[in-house]
């Protein structure tokens, strides 16, 4: 199978990684040169696509797929991809399956109430009104083409290098607090396990929910990577008191609860990281450079 990504960042690279033998062939976007060259240095062929200009390699790369995964961000004004790609994408002779890669920040803030893929978005970002802008998009390409489309709602992304235990190890770590806000997580090896079901059972036009079983808030999952590295949690900062960035802050106004029981009665997904506390294990486990914190 010839998989071509649309933007090898974090978790594509994950993906490739976990399930590198599964591909025949594996290439992908970046924005520079540099980070072009970087990829090959890991075997990965690399094209340049800078949502403005591309290489036009990428059209003969997208020809040749079986599956397309996108994890590009939309851009103001479109989805940067289809603005470019639409029309190849949809006359790839091969091409069965392709994987949009969302965010659950298109539902909005729920009051702390559990919503599913059957509840309607309320994006309250503007960069939530635009991923919502792009899915439209890209389930529209589906229904007109003789492809599958999914949609992956993707809940806080954590996985090897980028979690809990490697802030409150770097000192890095804030325990803020904004008193009933809970969010959902995922480890990215649970996030490569449903795109590879997916690939392998697609369904034309389906939406999933990739979230964890367990929402908490987040001042609790550092008081618990600092717990497992044998260090004291960092003290707790009122929300209203916080310096933050104005992106960090935006996530702290959605409040939902994320029902992820599609990617399992559909996918048949049992996850490997239920919640945060297997997770963190695990990677504490896993990555050396954290085994002497303890």
């Amino acid at each position: 199978m010839n998989l071509f990504v649309f933007g090898l960042g974090y978790s594509a690279r994950q993906l490739i990684g976990l399930h590198r033998e599964r591909f025949t062939a594996v290439s992908g976007t970046v924005r520079s040169p540099e980070k072009a060259r970087a990829m090959e240095a890991e075997g990965l062929q690399a094209c340049v696509f800078d949502d403005v200009t591309y290489d036009p390699g990428i059209l003969n790369r997208i020809a040749r797929a079986d599956a397309i995964l996108v994890s590009v961000p939309p851009m103001r004004e479109a989805d940067p991809v289809l603005a470019h790609f639409s029309q190849a994408i949809r006359s790839a002779p091969n091409l069965r399956w392709v994987g949009y890669l969302s965010t659950v920040g298109v539902y909005g803030n729920a009051g702390g109430k559990w919503v599913d893929e059957t509840t309607p978005p309320n994006p309250a970002t503007l960069r939530s009104r635009q991923r919502i802008a792009a899915e439209q998009e890209w389930l529209a390409l589906g229904e007109s083409a003789p492809l599958a489309v999914q949609i992956f709602r993707l809940a806080g992304i954590y996985g090897p290098g980028r979690n809990a235990l490697v802030k409150v190890a770097d000192g890095t770590a804030k325990r803020i607090v904004k008193p009933g806000q809970v969010f959902n997580r995922i480890h990215t090896a649970d996030i490569a396990q449903v795109l590879m079901r997916s690939i392998e059972r697609p369904s034309r036009n389906a939406v999933y929910n990739v979230a964890d079983d367990q929402p908490g808030p987040p001042q609790d999952v550092i008081a618990y990577a600092a717990e497992l590295l044998g260090r004291e949690p960092p003290p707790e900062v009122p929300f209203d008191e916080a310096d933050q960035t104005p992106m960090a802050r935006s996530f702290y106004s959605d409040d939902k609860r994320v029902r992820n029981t599609r990617i399992k009665t559909e996918l048949g997904v049992a996850l490997r990281y239920p919640t945060y506390r297997e997770g963190l294990r695990a990677l504490l486990e896993s990555d050396e450079s954290l085994k002497g914190e303890r």
